[in-house]
């Protein structure tokens, strides 16, 4: 239908690119040496990790809101805190998450789309310097 409105999620491909996203994601911040300060602060398996941004990214992006149906509102922030994340952390998590979604969302107007507010969370998450 002409002037259907579509969300990110379907425009990007729906769950099977959400499930490739976060699965290469967690990749590479596992593999990359240059992701080691962020893997450090990660639980030694990353499946809950993997579990929990496939959740919110598929809420986030227009899909189903599965991660505040099991956990509540995200409170991300207040989630993260144990976690010491300074710049050098944020900046390995933006070059996986930035790897991983030129790797994985083959449409480059849909990844200007989403990037920005991606980038601003991760700038939100840092809590120390």
């Amino acid at each position: 239908m002409a002037g259907e409105t579509i969300t990110l999620y379907e425009a990007i491909g729906g769950d099977a690119t959400i499930r490739a996203l976060v699965k290469r994601f967690y990749h590479l911040m596992d593999t990359l040496p240059e992701a080691a300060r962020c893997r450090a602060i990660h639980p030694a398996s990353l499946e809950g990790s993997e579990a929990k941004l496939y959740d919110y990214l598929t809420g986030y992006l227009g899909g189903p809101p599965v991660y505040v149906e099991k956990y509540g509102h995200p409170r991300l922030r207040s989630r993260h805190f144990g976690a010491g994340i300074g710049p050098l952390e944020r900046d390995e998590w933006i070059l996986c998450f930035r790897r991983a979604m030129e790797e994985t969302i083959e449409n480059p107007k849909l990844r200007e789309i989403i990037w920005p507010p991606i980038e601003r969370l991760a700038f939100h998450m840092q809590n120390k310097e």
